[in-house]
């Protein structure tokens, strides 16, 4: 075993061991990671910015030290001068490899950009925003009549608009007098009465007609991106979409690191808290530029997001979510003052509102997804799926919605996958296996050419082919099943049993060789035993979650499913099905939502009685808490073959036969191995 220092880069997940004194941007070449650089590691072009963590890493393995960086040099100070660094930042050709440490790569250091898929879905929402815009006509001061100019603000409200009653805290009353003498006592108001206010408050104020709109931001906070919708709070038109990956990745993956992160290192919800709550701004000044709109004129925000991104968005250490019972330190809606979230990037009195949270695992972005999806309006039974980190899942109809999480892990995000990579340009996003010749094409992000029409090399020559993201490795895997390359386990078969030198030996195992091109210092792309693996877990927890929700319902089959979230948007039905991650029903009964707790973050923010509504909803979905339930861990390892080791999948065998071959044989050292492993895992 090396004693070299372990060097660990997020949100690749990559990892290596470097000598002491090994520069960060060497290690990240080394390792394949998307680091930038462009001035040859002299300190100029400042692209290669890393954030460095510290503390201790159970999901990595790691304690890491204060000093396990090289000290600040005179170039970065130089450049800090000159420039400056945000807080944290080091230069990864400056600061050099001392001790065990983990690396976090923020998206703007990375070649390739992420592509936050989380789009807005096409959806009519009935307007009735808790903010408004009014046009009054102020009387002037008079001295025969002392009064203040608010008071005769609040005046012409009631006389001109039936608005009875107002309140305005003082950072409005400074900017009260020059208002209204500007516009000659002619001014425009916004005014926020929410759903359980009883007077309304001035949120701002313009002289004369203001005509430049008012705005509210959906923001759908999720453990691996952030992703918001800039909504024009008149029209409900989504103005602007924008995401970035949540910088607490380099804190763990997924959300039991997290919580394991804040256990383990004093401080450390609190640094997890101030790094989402400064993502969120910079979204919001982004998103703002790129509709190019005063970010002022930002005057509501609307959250939507699991329990342990609720509490750390809000401040609270989410440690007692990582233990039973889960309890939530409120579950309930909260509507708050954007500055009491440290929300700096947008008006300086917006509001925000955050979605009821459902049960210690089933947050406000499950909320959400009832908002948008109605499951309890439902005349069939459907089961609706938000996949992610971590999968939300509701099942219901007219007479009863239930709600779950399981733990999927990032697996499906690309993650802990050996050619993994999150949603970029060259990302492989697609995948198909002839099941004669055994030979793989692609699609990569970015071109919507296979690999093997005319003009991809030319299509790709600038992108290149990098990796494989979340959609890629889970097509790859039920293509592999479908073309007799691997068997109900998931093991590999190796190039004598398959008849095809695609499968090569790795380890005492065997891989499915996607694409290569080291010949040319460019990756090579495998589909190994381990990431099947992975995708195996995570499935298999996906799986057992629908289950046990089917179970207290007393059924066998759901009448159609619904995937939502980036997955459901880019995962063919048949492949979700080939793999076994949804029960069987017939394709055309699998439909995809879209981004399903965004559209009900939007929704919220457009019409104040959904509020009412959702808050209502929650209490009558009944909540099933997977990490206490016997029969969890039975439909889990069930649910470890591909597609299932016990229950029928009579609709998928109307439209493929999957062939059977079994790989597990003796004399075989691979599948011997395979073998163990998998009993093992039983």
């Amino acid at each position: 075993m090396s004693t070299d220092p372990l060097v660990v880069f997020t949100p690749s997940g990559k990892r290596g061991n470097f000598p002491v004194g090994t520069p960060v941007l060497t290690a990240a070449r080394q390792l394949g990671v998307d680091l930038d650089s462009v001035c040859g590691g002299r300190g100029i072009c400042s692209k290669c910015q890393i954030t460095p963590s510290y503390g201790e890493f159970p999901k990595h393995g790691v304690t890491v030290a204060d000093d396990a960086l090289s000290e600040w040099n005179s170039v970065e100070q130089r450049y800090d001068d000159k420039r400056g660094l945000k807080t944290g930042r080091r230069l990864g050709c400056q600061a050099t490899v001392q001790g065990d440490i983990v690396i976090d790569v923020p998206p703007e250091s990375q070649v390739h950009k992420q592509v936050v898929r989380k789009a807005a879905s096409a959806r009519v929402i009935q307007m009735d925003p808790a903010t408004r815009l009014y046009f009054v006509e102020v009387d002037e001061p008079d001295m025969h009549e002392p009064t203040g100019d608010l008071e005769r603000l609040e005046r012409a409200l009631r006389d001109q608009w039936e608005i009875d009653g107002i309140t305005a805290d003082v950072t409005l009353l400074t900017k009260l007098q020059p208002v209204l003498r500007k516009g000659k006592f002619q001014v425009t108001v916004a005014l926020n009465k929410a759903h359980n206010d009883t007077v309304a408050r001035v949120i701002d104020i313009w002289p004369g007609l203001h005509e430049a709109g008012l705005y509210g931001l959906a923001i759908d906070l999720g453990s691996t991106t952030v992703a918001a919708h800039l909504t024009d709070l008149e029209t409900g038109e989504v103005k602007a979409s924008s995401g970035i990956m949540n910088p607490q990745i380099r804190f763990g993956e997924d959300l039991m690191s997290r919580v394991s992160y804040s256990m383990m290192n004093p401080g450390g919800d609190k640094e997890m808290t101030a790094a989402v709550r400064d993502a969120i701004n910079t979204l919001a000044d982004e998103i703002a530029k790129e509709a190019e709109i005063d970010a002022a004129l930002i005057v509501e925000v609307v959250f939507v997001c699991n329990p342990v991104m609720h509490h750390l968005l809000l401040g609270i250490d989410p440690v007692e979510l990582g233990q039973a019972p889960f309890a939530l330190a409120t579950s309930e809606s909260l509507s708050l003052e954007a500055r009491d979230l440290d929300l700096t990037a947008i008006n300086r009195r917006a509001r925000t509102y955050i979605l009821p949270c459902i049960a210690g695992h089933v947050g406000a972005d499950c909320a959400a997804v009832a908002l948008s999806e109605e499951p309890g309006k439902s005349e069939d039974l459907a089961l609706i799926v938000d996949v992610g980190t971590n999968a939300e899942i509701l099942l219901g109809d007219k007479e009863r919605v239930l709600a779950c999480s399981s733990p999927t892990g990032p697996a499906f995000e690309g993650a802990q996958i050996s050619s993994g990579q999150r949603a970029a340009p060259g990302a492989i996003e697609a995948i198909r296996i002839d099941p004669e010749t055994k030979e793989p094409r692609f699609r990569v992000i970015g071109c919507e050419l296979w690999s093997d029409e005319d003009g991809f090399d030319a299509a790709t020559a600038t992108t290149g082919i990098t990796g494989i993201c979340g959609s890629g490795i889970i097509e790859a895997v039920a293509e592999l099943r479908i073309a007799g390359l691997m068997d109900e386990s998931g093991l590999i078969g190796s190039e004598a049993q398959t008849g095809t030198s695609r499968c090569v030996p790795e380890g005492r195992t065997n891989s499915y060789m996607v694409h290569d091109s080291s010949a040319e210092d460019g990756p090579r792309i495998t589909v190994t035993q381990n990431d099947i693996r992975a995708i195996q877990l995570a499935k298999s927890a996906l799986y057992a979650g629908a289950r046990l929700l089917m179970d207290q319902r007393g059924v066998d089959k759901v009448d159609r499913v619904v995937l939502a979230g980036a997955f459901g948007a880019h995962i063919s039905s048949l492949h979700a099905m080939v793999l076994g991650m949804i029960p069987d029903v017939p394709l055309d009964k699998v439909m995809s939502a879209g981004n399903a707790a965004g559209t009900g973050a939007r929704i919220a923010l457009c019409n104040i009685a959904a509020r009412t509504e959702i808050e209502r909803v929650v209490r009558e979905i009944t909540k099933v808490e997977t990490a206490i339930e016997p029969k969890f861990q039975d439909h889990f390892v069930a649910a470890n073959a591909i597609p299932h080791k016990t229950d029928p999948f009579p609709e998928l065998a109307k439209i493929t036969n999957l062939p059977n071959p079994s790989f597990n044989t003796k004399g075989d050292s691979s599948s011997e191995d395979g073998g163990r492993r998998r009993r093992r895992r039983s």
